[in-house]
């Protein structure tokens, strides 16, 4: 069983959709115990990191996440979820959840569109579970104006270029997180949801 957090925002429903065209057991909650539970556990986020976080925090799911990634219980987070897990943001000021070292940026005004929207490719940068099987070519759909900057290199697992490079996908242990969304990326996406499920929280 997958737990989608439901933090009354963002785009749960589309994450269950695509879960449950891949046949995966899913369900949205914000029990703490019924998250703890699950085999993993998505945070689809969508929204703004400052509002957020005052979500999360007043739901003491801040609590909750730290302690699925205690136990090792595989996180993916998606779009804002691969914000709100380094330590702050440039959106709001915010304090986050720090289970990744790093900062979050915002795309430079620099003659780009921002936000970024629309189907970009990754450029992976270290093999994990999550991409096994994407094919190099493979584009993904992004919808942001900030991106996740780790403080170290090593949690970078992919980068996108959009006027500048950035981090695409993230990660450490159990954690892994998207800047893009899977679940409306095809079969792409699809396929690294699959790869998520089967993941068992290690590289």
């Amino acid at each position: 069983m997958i737990a989608i957090i439901d933090y009354k925002a963002g785009n749960v429903k589309s994450v269950e959709r695509a879960l449950r065209h891949l046949g995966v057991a899913c369900r949205i909650t914000n029990s703490p115990a019924k998250i703890i539970s699950s085999e993993g556990v998505i945070f689809p986020g969508v929204g703004a990191a400052g509002k957020t976080m005052e979500v999360i925090r007043s739901l003491n799911l801040d609590s909750v996440i730290h302690e699925v990634v205690r136990q090792k219980i595989p996180f993916l987070g998606i779009c804002l979820g691969s914000q709100i897990i380094l330590k702050v943001s440039e959106e709001d000021d915010a304090s986050c959840l720090n289970l990744i070292a790093g900062t979050v940026r915002r795309f430079p005004d620099m003659g780009i569109k921002i936000p970024h929207m629309g189907w970009n490719n990754i450029s992976i940068e270290q093999r994990h579970p999550i991409l096994s099987g994407i094919d190099r070519e493979a584009q993904f759909y992004f919808v942001h104006s900030y991106y996740p900057e780790p403080q170290h290199r090593e949690h970078i697992i992919a980068t996108t270029h959009y006027g500048i490079p950035f981090a695409s996908v993230i990660g450490r242990n159990n954690i892994v997180a998207t800047q893009f969304h899977p679940e409306k990326s095809g079969r792409f996406g699809l396929h690294l949801l699959k790869n998520f499920t089967e993941w068992n929280g290690t590289c």
